[in-house]
């Protein structure tokens, strides 16, 4: 794969870099292409948003992703 990044210009290398770098902990391919299907459509003018993304759709997109995770619930006292 390297070596065809090197044909590949520097702006768009970095950005299939950071791509590959996000999904690489993920551990099933079935994760991964949810995961993509989820962000492509979260970006596509399709979406509600437009060209725009939600502070919900990021969070949805960052769980999926397992880099996202929300705050611990506080512990019942009593």
């Amino acid at each position: 794969m390297e070596w065809i990044l090197k044909f590949i210009p520097e702006e768009k290398r970095q950005l299939i870099v950071l791509g590959q770098r996000i999904i690489a902990s993920l551990d099933t391919p079935a994760e991964r292409r949810a995961a993509i299907r989820f962000g492509i459509q979260m970006l596509s003018s399709d979406s509600a948003g437009g060209s725009q993304v939600t502070v919900g759709e990021w969070a949805r997109f960052g769980s999926k992703l397992g880099i996202l995770k929300g705050p611990r619930s506080p512990k019942k006292s009593g």
